[in-house]
């Protein structure tokens, strides 16, 4: 049978590869850090790295990695077994308070991946009767997770208030039950930061609940890491915040839905990736815990990723390369055309910089970039080294 759909396959990867939307996968052979090694032939060894999530430099932190060996020895590798079997240890009890507390939650429940958590809201807490108002820049998790329930479907254009507004308007006259409205906190491919406190005013007009996927703000953004709700000042407005274990908080995997205590106990009982899918492995929750203990002594990271973001920014910004505005460590250095951001990728990484162009579908098309991502792992040396690097590829292109 396959064999009359190989030929199809095929010329489809070839289209992709001509079109410059090819994503290919290097190897990297050491732990996740401000610096790695490409395994790749012909590449150099230890180059920058510039494109992780790893935003306060904890993926390869010592009291992390120590926490996790004794958690292996404690708790064991697995859980063979999803929660509600045999599958809920103490430490999983553990994290879920803890990030309640930290996030201003009245509970938490944890998902094997952010994305697992998108995919599980939205089918147990909205039917066919009720609506959801979405932001057309939101992440592919949010999307589909909207696709699985039966819910009306609102979009409303990135961050427009006015267009947010019309949506909540068009729901609330067609007669919805619920309205949720959802959002990323921080966008991922633009480091656009979501005007929580206007979402929530508007909210509480049209009577919505309001969530946010919190994944590139948690730990780092708001004046004690708790993300975009901190940062805006509404952390008792919003109903709903989704986020990762895989980013700023580790590194590793894992997702969790932080919300009223209602909305988590109907997720624990009607959420399907939650109840078909198997625990998180103890020792990612057992390591988790000591990120939230670092978490609160973590002001100088903080400062640190400010003070190499701005750095980047302005640096960038003075020789003339399109950034688009903003203060989140995320850094878009906008290109246009796929090819020539693949293109400046591969010379970065020839000159010791690692970093990703990003292309169709992921960012729409002719919007291709090089999304470059701080860290607090990085020294101030590092970031010039960046910097100079683009300067030196820009001209090689161009030359």
């Amino acid at each position: 049978m396959f064999d009359s759909v190989r030929d199809d396959i095929r010329a489809t990867l070839d289209e992709i590869r001509q079109a410059g939307l090819h994503k290919p996968e290097r190897v990297i052979g050491t732990p996740q850090s401000a610096t790695v090694a490409v395994t790749e032939g012909g590449r150099p060894g230890e180059v920058l790295n510039f494109c992780a999530n790893n935003y306060l430099g904890l993926a390869d932190h010592p009291e992390v990695i120590a926490a996790a060996h004794e958690a292996l020895d404690r708790w064991g590798y697995g859980m063979a077994s999803v929660r509600f079997i045999c599958g809920t240890q103490e430490v999983h009890k553990e994290l879920e308070a803890r990030l309640s507390a930290f996030l201003g939650q009245e509970d938490t429940i944890l998902y094997s991946s952010c994305f697992d958590a998108n995919g599980g809201v939205f089918e147990t807490i909205l039917g066919a009767e009720d609506a959801v108002i979405s932001d057309a820049l939101n992440h592919a998790s949010i999307i589909d997770g909207i696709r699985l329930s039966k819910a009306r479907r609102f979009r409303y254009a990135n961050r427009d208030m006015a267009d947010l507004e019309q949506q909540l308007k068009e729901a609330t006259e067609g007669g919805a039950r619920r309205k949720l409205i959802v959002t990323d906190g921080v966008f991922s491919m633009d480091g656009y930061v979501a005007p929580l406190g206007e979402i929530c005013d508007l909210a509480e007009r049209y009577d919505a609940m309001v969530m946010v996927d919190d994944s590139h703000a948690v730990g780092f953004v708001g004046p004690g890491g708790r993300g975009t709700p901190e940062l805006h000042g509404v952390m008792d407005r919003v109903d709903i915040i989704t986020g990762t274990l895989g980013k700023a908080l580790g590194g590793a995997s894992g997702g969790y839905v932080a919300a009223r205590a209602e909305i988590v106990a109907l997720l624990r009982q009607r959420s399907r990736p939650y109840l078909f899918s198997n625990t998180l492995a103890p020792v990612i929750a057992a390591a988790s815990l000591k990120v939230l203990d670092l978490l609160e002594s973590a002001g100088d990271l903080r400062e640190r990723l400010r003070a190499n973001t701005e750095l980047f920014r302005t640096r960038m910004t003075a020789e003339g390369f399109d950034v688009l505005p903003g203060d989140h460590a995320i850094a878009p250095v906008m290109i246009g055309d796929a090819s020539e951001a693949g293109r400046m990728a591969e010379l970065l990484l020839e000159r010791g910089v690692y970093v990703i162009g990003f292309s169709y579908p992921v960012v729409p098309q002719g919007q291709a970039r090089i999304r470059v991502q701080l860290s607090a792992a990085h020294s101030t040396a590092d970031v010039n080294r960046a910097v100079d690097a683009f300067v030196e590829t820009r001209a090689a292109l161009r030359g």
